[in-house]
């Protein structure tokens, strides 16, 4: 029988929790709370010391003979803002905020060039107010006010987007944010269909701490995951890091609830359907146009304990590429098919920059996985891939994780050891673009692309760029390439210099075939590739539809589409 969850109690405006600790009350309830940084990403905790990004910099100036050192933190209480452009009713004051730090911490999401910003000191466009309802009854009384005052309307999820798709609309008069992090809860689970019913605020650490004492997982850890909620995964098609089969949020959508500004929408939980076009479909990637998600429905899995890791290296990229197409396309699927080309695998594994390297795992809560991953590189070695039998490692059913060593234990340190806050304010330009192309296109696809972006780079960063690419996650007809570049940009031209590129590489991917991003959201950085690769009658038919449940044009304007 479905049974509840404890609830975990309201939090007060600006906490957060990074992880979920027992405590003596409640083996589910949040043991402490802590701030986001506004600078870079996670919390003020993950913030670098001093000491270590003045190492970064000195390394910075000897790479590239320029002096820079790290830029001061600014002090938020020193920080100047316009005046809020709106009074926030008494009845709402429990809830609703316009006090300063609550609008600076809503002013950004965690793109590079919002980070710098910050840093900078520099909130030019801050929300009005910033709501953090703890029930929906309060979120349905924030939207009613906004909504008939004329007010424009931002989700703020985690606050991880970075494509713009949480920052204010730049025209809009006045702006309220709405952060659900009261509504932080596993509400129900249902054991018998494996699914739980879980509010739109709750963090992903969060939800796995509370699914593990069942024994359950959701098992979707998208790069975001300790600083990113269920809804915002909802609303912006996230992928996780499972590589194929099950990977995006799409797959684990049972049913969704929202508020909109013309009521209520909450579709019927099924395992599937062939009654119409899905009511799930249209609310999942729409990024807050249409309303706001409160909770839903996720199909959930038992927690794995058999796996299998191995790292294979090829003599090339495109060798590498041609194994994975031949283990996808067997239908083995792993739960880790990361293939990196020779400058991603030299960066992260520490290979000779001549070598691609493919890392491929598998896991299972039930099923052994020696065969699996022995048939994985069996194809691999097929295709020219090379790795000895001792480097695959396996686990016995004990929940023992594999992966931690060589090459393949190198990467993931590197992969999960990022740090934004390192490079910011040193003058370097470093950002990603991902994207999918079919098996047939992608040798054509992948050479314009590194051809165009690269041309853009040396005209507009000069020597010193490096442009690198890893598949992230693998379908039977084609990769999602994941692109990479940095190099050495001007102190102060910083941003002029991003965007050059950034719009070379969205005209490269959609004219060369591509969908403009493959699991970022489209936000506002992706809208003009999104206007080419979308049919103009989609664009009508979805205009039409927030016609109808946003007449007002409240919800996230500039996302997706203009409103006329």
């Amino acid at each position: 029988m479905p049974h509840g969850v404890a609830e975990i109690p309201v939090r007060p405006a600006l906490a957060r929790f990074s992880a979920y600790t027992p405590g003596p009350e409640d083996p589910r309830m949040a043991k402490w709370e802590q701030r986001r940084s506004f600078w870079t990403w996670g919390y003020a905790s993950d913030e670098p010391s001093e000491e270590q990004r003045k190492g970064v910099a000195k390394a910075i100036s000897q790479r590239t003979g320029v002096e820079v050192e790290p830029p001061p933190i600014p002090d938020l209480a020193e920080v100047e803002i316009r005046p809020a452009r709106l009074e926030v009713p008494a009845r709402l004051a429990d809830w609703v905020s316009s006090e300063k730090e609550e609008r600076l911490l809503h002013t950004y999401g965690g793109h590079f060039m919002e980070l710098l910003s910050a840093l900078r000191g520099q909130f030019d466009n801050p929300p009005d107010a910033v709501a953090h309802p703890r029930n929906e009854d309060e979120l349905e009384a924030t939207l009613a006010w906004a909504d008939g005052e004329g007010y424009k309307v931002v989700p703020y999820g985690g606050g991880t987007s970075v494509v713009w798709g949480v920052r204010p609309p730049d025209d809009a008069e006045q702006v309220i944010t709405i952060d659900l992090d009261h509504l932080s809860r596993v509400v129900e689970i249902d054991h018998t269909s494996r699914a739980a019913r879980i509010q739109a605020g709750m963090l992903g650490p969060d939800l796995e701490d509370a699914l593990r004492p069942e024994g359950l997982t959701l098992r979707h850890f998208p790069q975001s995951f300790p600083w990113s909620t269920v809804g915002g995964w909802v609303a912006t098609r996230a992928g996780g890091h499972y590589a194929t089969n099950h990977t995006h949020i799409d797959d684990m959508v049972e049913s969704v609830r929202m508020i909109t500004p013309s009521g209520w929408w909450e579709s019927r939980r099924l395992p599937g359907s062939g009654a119409g076009p899905s009511p799930d479909r249209m609310v999942i990637g729409s990024e807050g146009t249409l309303g706001i998600i409160s909770e839903c429905w996720l199909r959930l899995q038992k927690r794995p304990t058999y796996r299998a890791t191995g790292g294979i290296v090829f003599p090339s990229w495109h060798a590498g590429a041609e194994a994975v197409r031949s283990i996808v396309q067997s239908k083995l699927w792993p739960s880790n098919l990361r293939l990196l080309d020779p400058g991603e695998a030299k960066q992260s594994a520490g290979l000779d920059g001549e070598q691609a390297l493919l890392i491929v795992g598998f896991e299972s809560a039930d099923v052994p996985q020696d065969a699996n991953i022995k048939a994985a590189v069996a194809l691999a070695r097929e295709a020219g891939g090379s790795i000895e039998d001792d480097q695959i490692k396996i686990s016995d059913g004990t929940g023992e994780a594999t992966g931690r060593d060589g090459a393949v234990g190198a990467w993931r340190q590197s992969f999960t050891g990022v740090n934004a806050g390192l490079i910011n304010g040193l003058g370097m330009i470093v950002d990603t673009f991902e994207t999918a192309i079919t098996w047939d296109r992608f040798r054509d696809f992948d050479a314009e692309i590194r051809e165009r972006v690269g041309a853009t780079l040396e005209r507009v960063l000069g020597p010193g760029w490096t442009l690198s690419c890893r598949f992230t996650h693998v379908y039977t007809d084609g990769p999602a390439p994941y692109y990479t570049f940095q190099g050495p940009g001007k102190l102060g031209g910083e941003f002029e210099q991003w965007q050059e590129i950034k719009e070379a590489a969205n005209a490269a991917v959609v004219e060369a075939g591509g969908t403009v991003t493959h699991h970022h959201a489209v936000g506002r950085m992706h809208r003009s590739g999104y206007d080419r690769q979308r049919p103009d009658l989609f664009a009508d038919a979805y205009k039409a539809a927030k016609a109808k449940i946003d007449p007002r044009g409240t919800l996230n304007p500039g996302v997706l589409f203009d409103v006329d």
